[in-house]
């Protein structure tokens, strides 16, 4: 088993059969997208831009490579049980806002990439950025999938997508709050609180216990890949909970 991560090894064999272009940054992003529906397009197989089993599979065998007995595969990792946009969530884990005068400028950059009026509006990180996280993650990593129109405003992803009857891991989830609402990622639950992947979290990219009580709705995206119903139970040792993100 290769020690690379799913998206390294995707990026290295796509661009061994000549559809990535990109940056050799292991990261997922629009170029890998592309990439993947590039050689999607290639190899006659359903153009999602979804790294699933029969797109790996294709990916494992040679260039031009023709049936046979003596054909030889390269190794792949599992297809991850987290879809792209949650494994992109983790790799942002610890990004912290900067309190006070100033802003952190990987942040801005999220806004920036969105561009229009969120780009001119988000001038400093003390705005609340739980909706500019999920905009990113999923802006990038599924670029073809409609955001809100108003993708800072945290309630306004109840219309994104489609709703789902019960959780799935990286399920897009909403909650009410004081003023406001709040945004993030299913990562797992216990039997009281939530466990969300979310921005803003404390000022900062983490895993926060959100009650139950607050749920507003539970969505996924049209164009990602299709869920895997099924609860996952955590324990609440460790993760602190939260009761007004900001």
């Amino acid at each position: 088993m290769t020690s690379q991560s799913f998206e390294s090894w995707l990026i290295s064999r796509l661009r061994v059969h000549g559809a990535y272009g990109g940056a050799m940054d292991g990261a997922a992003g629009r170029e890998l997208y592309r990439a993947l529906e590039r050689f999607q397009a290639s190899e006659h197989l359903a153009v999602s831009g979804v790294a699933d089993q029969a797109t790996v599979d294709a990916l494992r065998k040679s260039p031009n490579a023709k049936p046979s007995g003596l054909t030889v595969y390269e190794r792949a990792p599992e297809v991850p049980a987290e879809p792209v946009w949650l494994r992109e969530a983790r790799r942002l884990i610890g990004v912290r806002e900067v309190v006070g005068k100033g802003s952190n400028p990987t942040i801005m950059s999220w806004a920036k990439r969105l561009g229009g009026w969120v780009a001119s509006f988000f001038a400093d990180d003390d705005i609340a950025w739980c909706g500019l996280f999920m905009a990113h993650v999923l802006g990038l990593t599924l670029p073809r999938e409609p955001l809100p129109a108003n993708p800072l405003g945290a309630l306004q992803y109840n219309k994104f997508g489609r709703q789902l009857a019960a959780p799935a891991l990286g399920a897009i989830m909403t909650f009410a709050r004081d003023g406001g609402g709040h945004v993030g990622l299913y990562v797992g639950e216990d039997a009281t609180h939530f466990h969300i992947l979310g921005g803003n979290q404390s000022n900062s990219v983490r895993v926060s216990r959100i009650e139950k009580g607050r749920l507003s709705d539970t969505r996924w995206p049209k164009t990602g890949e299709p869920e895997r119903p099924g609860r996952v139970y955590l324990t609440a040792a460790g993760t602190p909970a939260s009761s007004n993100e900001r």
